[in-house]
């Protein structure tokens, strides 16, 4: 079974099952080794520089999410 498939299995559970599931998914990433995590990191930003590269995403000066940030606090 692929992702797509899973989800709309998922999507067809009772919103209750469906939160019940995502808690212990979020927790099981809590179990996930530095190596792991690690990994996941790297293919993360992969991914990121991708999406840069093939025009898909802009990037945003360090400033000006710091000046997002900082406004959405105030």
């Amino acid at each position: 079974m692929n992702i797509e498939n899973l989800e709309i299995q998922i999507k067809k559970l009772p919103l209750k099952d469906r939160a019940a599931l995502a808690k212990k998914i979020v927790k099981s990433l809590d179990d996930l080794s530095e190596t792991e995590l690690e990994a996941l990191w790297a293919e993360e930003a992969e991914r990121r520089l991708d999406e840069l590269e093939q025009g898909m995403e802009t990037e945003i000066p360090a400033e000006e999410v710091l000046r997002r940030a900082r406004a959405g606090i105030s």
